[in-house]
């Protein structure tokens, strides 16, 4: 491979970096066509971008990058394929699917500011909360002492009502 086409190479690969928050590294260690193809089309589904790279190439796109993403070197060894993502757990959850056949097996991952090595790491990834998911359980929790004050306010009401209601009809 000519030396131009590695240095667009990495540049297209720091893009992404920089394009996509989380990724994760893992090994496609035998997979052939046909299982690599359908994993493409799961992660295409659900809009993650997987992307099959040389070591080397992708550890000078880690080198190049503003994160120290250090800790993720040694896990560029053997048959590599990236997984870029907009939302930290999708890819986790994906290869969570995969688990029992043990192929692709998780290296490491870049997850919420987070460097995670190693496929034992990868129900903690699963386990992992989106923004969104996040926002929803505070607003949740914020509305909670809210609707229970109104309610207890409705309640009472007609509680109230009820009292008065008999008091005034009660003979004096």
């Amino acid at each position: 491979m000519k030396k131009e086409v590695k240095d667009t190479i990495i540049v297209e690969l720091g893009n992404k970096l920089k394009e996509y928050p989380h990724f994760y590294v893992v090994d496609v260690t035998g997979l052939n066509a046909e299982q690599t193809s359908s994993l493409r089309r799961k992660c295409f589904g659900q809009g993650i971008k997987m992307v099959v790279v040389k070591n080397n190439l992708m550890l000078k796109a880690l080198e190049a990058s503003d994160v120290d993403f250090e800790a993720l070197y040694p896990t560029l060894k053997g048959n590599t394929a990236i997984m870029f993502a907009q939302v930290a757990n999708v890819p986790a959850k994906l290869l969570k699917e995969y688990k029992k056949e043990g192929i692709p097996a998780l290296k490491g991952a870049y997850a919420e500011e987070g460097i995670y090595t190693g496929a034992d790491k990868l129900d903690e990834l699963a386990a992992i909360k989106s923004k969104t998911e996040v926002i929803a359980e505070i607003v949740s929790l914020l509305q909670s002492p809210a609707k229970n004050v109104v309610s207890a306010l409705q309640s009472g009401a007609n509680t109230i009502h009820g009292v008065l209601k008999t008091l005034g009809e009660r003979p004096e």
